[in-house]
């Protein structure tokens, strides 16, 4: 959400953002917007006024009262009282304008940064980066759950029985690997000096509202039945949810967390293809990083998110390119978001395994989140990055490291996760 002021200020500004980001339906809302904010500073004016005029008659009472005026008292007494009412309705009339006002200002989206690439979807991101060569194999690469069933270490079909579509099974040394690549994720983390974290796993709605936007909300959380509770679909949502409303310290900032959790997606709308298995499913695990920081300071913090994730994948001899997300990708809370993407020696193509996003106080202001200093609070800037998925993590690993016999190489730095195995070899 951006800062209302500079909607009145400047609201041309705020319309060619929109513009850029391809959202031309939503430029009479701002016209909108500062209509309901004249209405309202109006209206608290009128309110002011009414105030002052109250105190200045109530005061008069007492002194009336004592000089045994009690009629006159009386009069000046049921004016008072007309005024309230007054007042009450005034308020009543605030307090609708200003929510519909926050409702609007929440679908207008963030102020994008000047170095994003323009472009409608994600079809024109733009490649930034490559890193290390794509494996290209002299054999056919098989789809990726046809590898994992050879090595016994996925079950579709009873996970379809149990749960419907959309869920698997892992189990043996494939089940081993997964979890392989979350805690060795989490340590290289902690090794990058950020505090782990176990967060809850389900939100109450004040705090899904204000991590994402209504789209983002109705295509991705499920809600639980009966309660004001919903299932997270990262772990981004409960961990910056832990601040909202509260006022940070200074000198406590930034704050750099790592955190582990399962996630819970509708995944709405049909998929290709080469997203069946368990590219697209509606759960999954994931360690993700989080910052909250001064303004000054998100680009450099943008800049090292990425990277790790980068460096990760580097670690595991994994190929991946960076992309800047263009415009129109951008969900409307995001400056800037960069995705990560690993090679896919199947495909002959790179499909994403990651993204970082920088908020700036978008996100912050939604939530109430500030810091400290001695001139006053002010609102942090957010950000967030996914350190590895492992559904698509494990596409990219085992295509990547396939061998021809069917077995799968184990990089160095998963082994001792992985009890010291170099390979795993296929069952069946």
């Amino acid at each position: 959400m951006i800062d209302i002021a500079i909607l009145r200020s400047d609201p041309e500004r705020v319309k060619d953002n929109i513009k850029r980001k391809f959202q031309d339906k939503k430029l009479p809302l701002v016209d909108e917007v500062l209509e309901l904010d004249k209405k309202n500073r109006l209206l608290k004016k009128e309110g002011d006024e009414n105030r002052s005029k109250r105190n200045l008659l109530s005061s008069q009472i007492g002194i009336l009262m004592k000089s045994g005026k009690k009629d006159e008292a009386e009069i000046i007494k049921q004016q008072v009282n007309s005024i309230n009412k007054c007042i009450e309705n005034i308020e009543k009339q605030e307090e609708e304008i200003s929510v519909k006002i926050k409702k609007i200002m929440m679908t207008i989206p963030n102020f994008v940064a000047e170095d994003v690439p323009v472009g409608k979807d994600d079809s024109q991101n733009v490649q930034l980066e490559t890193f290390l060569e794509p494996k290209i194999k002299d054999f056919d690469v098989p789809y990726h759950t046809e590898i994992l069933e050879k090595l016994n270490g996925i079950d579709l079909d009873s996970a379809r029985r149990t749960s419907g579509q959309g869920f698997y099974y892992l189990t043996g040394d494939i089940a081993r690997l997964h979890s392989a690549i979350l805690t060795y994720a989490r340590d290289f983390m902690i090794n990058r000096g950020f505090t782990y974290v176990i967060p809850p796993f389900m939100i109450r709605s004040e705090v899904v509202s204000g991590v994402m936007s209504f789209d983002e909300m109705d295509n991705m959380m499920y809600k639980i039945e009966g309660e004001d509770l919903y299932l997270i679909g990262t772990s981004e949502h409960s961990m910056i949810g832990r601040y909202m409303n509260t006022i940070i310290d200074e000198k406590n900032l930034p704050l750099t967390l790592t955190s582990y959790s399962p996630c819970f997606r509708k995944e709405k709308g049909a998929h290709g293809l080469e997203e069946r298995g368990i590219y697209r499913i509606h759960q999954f695990e994931k360690q993700e990083m989080i910052v909250i920081c001064k303004p000054e300071d998100s680009e450099y913090w943008y800049e090292q998110l990425w990277k790790n994730t980068v460096d990760l994948f580097v670690s595991m001899e994994i190929p991946v390119r960076t992309l800047a997300c263009c415009t129109g990708d951008l969900a409307d809370l995001k400056y800037k978001s960069l995705d990560v993407e690993a090679w896919s020696p199947r495909q002959k193509k790179y499909f994403e395994v990651g993204s970082c996003s920088n908020l700036t106080d978008a996100q912050a202001r939604r939530l109430g989140i500030r810091y400290k200093t001695t001139e006053g609070n002010i609102y942090a800037h957010t950000l967030n990055n996914t350190v590895v998925a492992p559904p698509r993590m494990l596409i990219a690993f085992v295509e990547n490291h396939l061998n021809k016999d069917g077995s799968v190489y184990i990089p160095p730095v998963l082994r001792p996760y992985m009890g010291g195995k170099e390979k795993i070899e296929p069952k069946n």
